[in-house]
């Protein structure tokens, strides 16, 4: 058993530490020297790339182009939305000069106060309004619309708490901006990415997710409406996954985008954003990972077999690597990621035991009598089965059997989710559960006052009003008046 492993600190004695002791002993990110922003390393990268990769084409299916904004934002930009300068002023690093000197002390380089900028500008924490800025430039007609862009950046949040992958001060991610002639287009667009993001986190990371639309106290700042997708992780928090927003028309009206419409008449735009950032590592990581390490859905996984000999003595190498040859090649041939593990700087059992850390799906091995035998043992990483297979036919039963695993992984969060959603109706019991983990569905008043109220007595927020489910009206359980439907209750990240 490799050190790494036997430092894993266990889910069930503490399930934070588990989280940042995987991260790092996983080789997917460190600590940097910047406090509060991280190093993604290969290994986490890769997985990322993938993630990127698949979202890319699907966002390409549904019409959308990339182009690259620039990151620093005149500060007076932020200051024409009223509402998102508010939301986001307490989170923005700000550049104020533009060049540095030698120290007159000999203590190194200083800042140089002849610099200072005539503007100060700020380095993006989202890029509404240059790209409405920029848009201005763009749109003349209703002929011009709609424009689908969307852009993969970094953005700077200066978050206080910092998690790796979860809370960053600086983090990877994609962000659209679309603008559009009519109302009814724009709110389509929203839904749309909605669900684009739904199929992604439940098609390929496997995590199962609540489609909803937020409250107005947990809206972004600007939006008039913000979509979400919520996961469910290990520990019963609530994960926002995922949104997609619709602007209205404010930042139209900030930076003055108006067209000319078919009647020949003015109008302003109407606009949506949407984003998923490297918070999306995080979910994957705590959605299906155990206290061997990742377990990595087949679809996201850089390698998805790994083969490893075990073998007396250099001849019977010699045999083995000419058998796996063949093998490797009938799984690239399939599409299958494949890498043969034959360095013989480390012994099998610390690459057993790596392979496992890092979740790879499938683990082949062939030693002397399996050789002899024309076998291979097979373990699967989500259930940690062994069983001996014949090499004949065995790429097709390894491509069969990571199509088996992607949808085994999804179905046990699923079943974890529904085991964790409990139904409540009085406040009581509700504070009760609340302690307990997972999401409450209970009734609400929908009105800010009540939620902050359950916010600040239980530190549990509305996830989301889902758009899909039951939607009986009752009444609030907090104060017995009307409400429209239940609402999506938890603890989250």
């Amino acid at each position: 058993m490799a050190k790494e492993l036997k430092d894993l600190t266990k889910r069930s004695e503490n399930y934070s530490q588990w989280y940042n002791d995987l991260v790092v002993k996983a080789d997917l990110a460190e600590q940097s020297a910047v406090r509060g922003c991280m190093v993604i390393k290969p290994y986490g990268y890769a997985i990322w790339e993938k993630m990127q990769r698949q979202l890319d084409d699907m966002f390409k299916e549904t019409g959308h182009v990339n182009a690259y904004f620039p990151l620093l934002i005149p500060k007076s930009f932020l200051s024409r939305e009223a509402e998102h300068v508010e939301g986001f002023a307490k989170e923005c690093a700000v550049v104020t000069h533009h060049r540095l000197m030698n120290d007159p002390d000999g203590k190194g380089v200083v800042v140089d106060p002849e610099a200072r900028l005539e503007e100060e500008l700020i380095i993006r924490p989202t890029s509404e309004t240059i790209i409405w800025n920029t848009y201005k430039n763009w749109i003349n007609s209703y002929r011009d619309l709609p424009i689908l862009v969307n852009q993969w950046a970094n953005v700077m949040r200066w978050e206080m708490r910092t998690r790796l992958f979860l809370r960053t001060a600086e983090f990877l991610w994609q962000e659209g901006h679309t603008a559009h002639a009519t109302k009814e287009e724009a709110e389509e667009e929203a839904i749309k990415m909605l669900n684009v993001y739904a199929e992604f986190a439940e098609k390929y990371m496997a995590v199962p997710v609540v489609k909803g639309v937020k409250s107005a106290n947990e809206r972004f700042a600007g939006a008039l409406e913000t979509y979400t997708i919520e996961a469910m992780m290990q520990d019963g928090k609530a994960l926002q996954s995922g949104t997609s927003h619709f602007l209205g028309q404010n930042f139209a009206k900030a930076f003055d985008v108006q067209f000319v419409n078919k009647e020949n008449k003015l109008e302003y735009v109407w606009a949506t954003s949407w984003g998923v950032s490297t918070r999306l590592m995080g979910a994957l990581i705590m959605t299906h990972s155990d206290d061997n390490g990742l377990v990595l859905p087949p679809s996201l996984a850089p390698i998805q077999v790994v083969i490893v000999p075990i073998y007396k003595n250099d001849e019977q190498l010699v045999q083995i690597n000419e058998k796996i040859a063949g093998i490797v090649s009938k799984l690239k041939a399939l599409g299958i990621s494949v890498k043969y593990d034959n360095a013989d700087n480390k012994r099998p059992g610390f690459k057993f035991a790596d392979y496992e850390l890092k979740g790879v799906p499938v683990r082949l091995v062939m030693g002397g009598r399996d050789l002899e035998n024309n076998t291979m043992e097979v373990m699967r990483r989500d259930t940690l089965e062994k069983e001996t297979i014949s090499c004949d036919g065995i790429e097709t039963y390894v491509q069969n059997l990571l199509q088996e695993m992607q949808q085994n992984i999804y179905k046990k969060a699923l079943d974890y989710r529904n085991s964790r959603t409990t139904t409540v109706d009085s406040y009581d019991e509700f504070k009760e559960k609340i302690e307990e983990g997972g999401f409450i569905l209970a009734h609400w008043d929908g009105t800010s006052e009540t939620e902050e109220k359950i916010k600040e007595e239980t530190k549990a927020t509305i996830r989301c009003i889902p758009l899909d489910g039951d939607k009986t009206p009752g009444v609030c359980m907090v104060t017995g008046k009307p409400s429209a439907q239940r609402v999506v209750f938890a603890r989250a990240y």
